[in-house]
Parts: C-alpha cells; sequence; structure tokens
C-alpha cells in the first residue's frame, strides 16, 4: 500500500510511519521533495502524479518507483538521468484505460511497442502497469478498468521479454481499492482512507 501524503504536513507523514506505513505517494515534484529532505530516507517515495521530463533530475536520487511514465520523452529523461547518477530507476507504465480525455496514460494499444523502445534503454527498469478509475460508483465500470489492466498486463507477459519482471499492477484507490484487489491489483494508493478528506 502507497500512502498518499499530497498536501498533509510532515507531523501527520510521521504519524503514520510510525504506525507502519512504509511507502509514500507524492502528486507533485515539489511537495515530494521538500518531504524528502525533512524524513530522509525513512519512507520510500513513490512518484504517482504526471511528471515533466524538466522534473526528473530534482527525484532522481531518491525516488522508489515512478507510477507515471507515459511518453518516449519522458523515458529517454529518465534514463539519461539515471546514467548520471548510475542509478537504475523503477517505473510504471501509465495506461488510460478507461480513454478519458482528462486523465494521462498511454492508450492500450500503445504500450507493447512502448515497452520495446523502452527495453533498449539501460538505466530504466519497467517494473509493471498503472491506471486510475473513473470516479464512479458503477461497478461494473470499474471491473472493466481494472480488468482490462490485468488482461493488458498478461498480453504484456505472453510476450515473455527478457529483463522485464511485471511484477507490479498498481491500481485501486480510496473509493475502489476492493475491487482492484478483486481484480488484480498488489499495490493500492490510499490517501482519504488513511488520513480523512483533506482541506484543499
Amino acid at each position: 500500500m502507497v500512502a498518499v501524503t499530497k498536501t498533509l504536513p510532515v507531523e501527520r507523514i510521521v504519524e503514520a510511519l510510525d504506525l507502519g506505513i512504509t511507502d509514500i505517494g507524492e502528486n507533485k515534484v515539489q511537495e515530494l521533495t521538500d518531504k524528502m529532505a525533512i524524513l530522509g530516507d525513512r519512507p520510500r517515495y513513490h512518484m504517482i502524479g504526471h511528471l515533466q521530463s524538466n522534473k526528473v533530475k530534482y527525484i532522481v536520487d531518491n525516488v522508489h518507483l515512478i507510477h507515471s511514465l507515459d511518453r518516449i520523452s519522458l523515458a529517454n529523461e529518465i534514463d539519461k538521468r539515471g546514467k548520471a547518477s548510475n542509478r537504475i530507476l523503477d517505473t510504471l507504465i501509465q495506461v488510460n484505460i478507461s480513454q478519458e480525455d482528462s486523465k494521462f496514460g498511454m492508450m492500450e494499444d500503445e504500450v507493447i511497442p512502448f515497452i520495446e523502445k523502452v527495453l533498449k534503454m539501460e538505466n530504466i527498469n519497467i517494473k509493471g502497469l498503472m491506471t486510475i478509475a473513473p470516479f464512479t460508483e458503477d461497478e461494473s465500470v470499474l471491473r472493466n478498468t481494472f480488468s482490462g489492466l490485468y488482461d493488458l498486463s498478461e498480453r504484456v507477459k505472453a510476450q515473455k521479454y527478457k529483463e522485464l519482471s511485471m511484477d507490479i499492477l498498481s491500481m485501486g484507490m480510496t473509493n475502489d481499492f476492493e475491487i482492484a484487489i478483486e481484480e488484480g491489483s498488489n499495490m493500492i494508493r490510499v490517501g482519504t482512507g488513511i488520513f480523512g478528506k483533506r482541506n484543499y
């Protein structure tokens, strides 16, 4: 479980860490780096929001997993920064399974050709897939989204690419994580369910 800590003060995050949380996720690079500076190496850091290529350099040395790889220009930058820091960076490909205009992520049919390009890069490691489901209470829509990502993951595995583990399916948040787990998720991103509603 990744505890989503966006907008939260460090004191609240420390409380969660004291209770056993090990991984925290941020949507914005500035917030992530601010919290890294205070919390050090106590949690593992996940970049779960849309990542601009020019911000990769700020997180490359400390981030555990980037959930939002969705274009070749970003992959090139992650690979370049990884080389410079002598690190192999773990990433998830963000897929827009529901094909919503408002969401980032690759279309389903773009994923396998994209993987084949990224596999040629030495300092970037694809660990699996991520998606964000539509915000709805319609269980059938949620199940279709999550099962669609699971099916895509299985299709990628069937290609039997060397150096590609596809260990992680990151899907499910506070409102839908139970359904996501039933459909194959093994990494959920929960904020409100842990910390309560935020005051924006």
